[in-house]
């Protein structure tokens, strides 16, 4: 495996200063926003797919840093009640996924998206829990009649275009756990699977490593986010996990994103490369940066001394002892 970044904290730089820059922090591979709620800051998404030169020109920039590309990444809501927004969402995907076709990039990493409660909605409404007895049928109408009407379809396309999906366990969307990620799986194709990043687990109180295993024996994982989560026990007791405080509200937040190694100790991390390495999965760890209290650059190359210390990047040797 080797270490990647997403890009989009780099919005304020041009793409060919964004290559430089993480290429000089130690980082081998970009996943790159092409709009949705990641902007895109370093990927004309129209302009590459009309003109085949731009594509090979855009290629040969990140190929001339000695990078490659993880991922694209068009997070948005296409299942949204808002129309346009969810249109939009869902317009990005399908070009995103064409131009990862054309450019050989193997995944596209979005969200799974969440519907209103009925046809007229005009908000997403995320059911958390099964009583009273309406929010499980709202729970069911959506995976019924959105949420898989909509994945079999995207799926289907994706594979035909030989790019994998990967969608990120995120809260306030319907796939946002191992059971809700399998379960759309098998409902759709194998063409869709996970970004997984363990700082949306462990504030819901699973285990990465755990959900590595689960994930990983159905080769689901296509892609992965290393940041970190920091759980204050105390602050828990008061707002409980679902906690709707702004995320600037740090000091009595239930829990805050952080740079890795800063919310979960290193031989956890550990942990975690291991399972990835013993599940099959060998692309790229993405860097992503959220951590509230540390700047952009302390907290990106933070990460990547951490996951330096602790990534497995060579192949395993034969088993010569045995």
């Amino acid at each position: 495996m080797k270490l990647g970044v997403f890009t989009v904290l780099l919005a304020d730089k041009s793409f060919e200063e964004m290559l430089c820059y993480v290429k000089e922090a130690g980082v081998k591979a970009v996943e790159i926003g092409t709009g949705g709620y990641p902007g895109n800051a370093h990927c004309d998404l129209d302009g590459l797919l009309e003109s085949e030169a731009k594509r090979q020109a855009y290629l040969d920039k990140v190929e001339a840093y000695g990078l490659t590309i993880s991922a694209f990444s068009c997070h948005g809501n296409p299942l949204s009640p808002d129309a346009s927004f969810a249109n939009d969402s869902h317009q990005t995907f399908i070009k995103t996924v064409q131009l990862a076709s054309l450019m050989g990039v193997p995944v596209v990493n979005t969200f799974s998206g969440t519907p209103g409660d009925h046809e007229g909605a005009k908000h997403p409404n995320w059911p958390v829990t099964p009583w009273p007895n309406e929010y499980s049928e709202v729970l069911t109408w959506q995976w019924e009649e959105k949420l898989i009407p909509y994945w079999k379809e995207q799926g289907a396309f994706a594979e035909k275009h030989g790019v994998k999906i990967g969608l990120e366990l995120h809260a306030g969307f319907l796939v946002h756990t191992p059971h809700t990620m399998l379960k759309l799986r098998a409902a759709t194709n194998d063409a869709i699977g996970a970004n997984l990043d363990p700082s949306h687990l462990w504030w819901q109180g699973i285990d990465p490593v755990a959900a590595i295993k689960i994930l990983g024996k159905d080769n689901a994982i296509h892609h992965f986010h290393a940041k970190d989560t920091y759980i204050d026990q105390d602050n828990v007791n008061m707002y409980g996990l679902t906690d709707m405080q702004r995320y600037s509200d740090v000091q009595t937040r239930a829990w805050s994103f952080r740079s890795v190694g800063y919310g979960h100790s290193m031989n956890e991390w550990s942990n975690i490369v291991s399972a990835l390495r013993t599940y099959g999965y060998d692309h790229v760890i993405s860097i992503e940066h959220e951590d509230p209290i540390m700047s952009i650059e302390e907290g990106f190359k933070k990460a990547i001394k951490n996951l330096n210390s602790v990534n497995i990047e060579e192949a395993p040797a034969d088993m010569w002892w045995v």
